[in-house]
């Protein structure tokens, strides 16, 4: 089950709390089922969010007994792989803006996601519990709860177009991977009113032979660069502070 980190938290030698800096992290050994969280909070999503109208496309189309076309394939790819903005108001569109978004986050179980104000899908908000239950319903192992949501050949497109970020793009999540593949979308945007940094990622990576989901959320940093060194080091003390597993593998026995 999530715990709150024990001993140093998962935000340690992370300056988060500094003036209007915020930082929440979250982490799931898909293996023990053991988890770590530190902070909370609900944030925009910036681009966080083109995760979440993917999941919305990969229902529409499963809803009509399909799968996506070569179009949406085309956008989804552009959408994920190089966070095309273009492409992902197209498909914001497409899944019915963000009462469609809303639809959609209730099917999969995401409580704390609401579409954009406005109609602006990054201005979506949402919480790193929450892109810990979209990360199972895109990338999770088959067979866990609420993996059947999304049929099989939906998830594998998720698992690909998160894999193929653009190098540029491959920063947080995957700096903790152990050299093995991971898969990961992240988020950025200064907000209009103060000019301050939004700064998000989340995915699925192996760290230390540890197969995990992993979401770190943040906001009110002076520069991008500042914002993903913060989340980075977030992201390195959330894997370091999930409990060992156990000697021989596998879920600890309840109890």
């Amino acid at each position: 089950m999530p715990v709150e980190a024990r001993g140093e938290p998962v935000g340690a030698g992370v300056p988060h709390g500094v003036g209007r800096v915020r930082v929440s992290a979250a982490a799931t050994d898909l293996v023990t089922g053991e988890g770590v969280r530190c902070g909370g909070g609900v944030f925009v999503s910036a681009s966080v969010v083109k995760a979440d109208i993917l999941a919305a496309l990969l229902l529409r189309a499963q809803d009509s007994g399909r799968g996506p076309t070569a179009a949406e394939r085309s956008l989804a790819a552009a959408m994920i792989e190089r966070s095309d903005n273009d492409a992902a108001s197209v498909l914001w569109r497409t899944v019915g803006s963000a009462a469609g978004l809303d639809t959609a986050c209730a099917r999969l179980g995401l409580t704390e996601t609401a579409g954009g104000e406005g109609g602006y899908w990054g201005l979506t908000r949402t919480t790193a519990a929450d892109r810990l239950v979209l990360l199972r319903r895109l990338l999770g192992r088959d067979g866990e709860e609420g993996a059947d949501l999304l049929g099989g050949d939906a998830r594998a497109l998720a698992r690909t177009l998160m894999g193929r970020v653009v190098a540029a793009q491959a920063w947080g999540v995957p700096v903790v991977a152990d050299g093995s593949a991971w898969a990961v979308k992240n988020g950025w945007m200064p907000r209009d009113a103060t000019g301050l940094w939004v700064v998000h990622s989340f995915g699925r990576v192996t760290s230390g032979g540890r197969d995990c989901l992993l979401a770190v959320l943040s906001d009110g940093h002076a520069t991008m660069a500042e914002g993903v060194a913060r989340v980075e080091a977030a992201a390195r003390a959330a894997m370091a502070a999930l409990p060992p597993q156990p000697a021989e593998g596998g879920r600890r026995p309840a109890g």
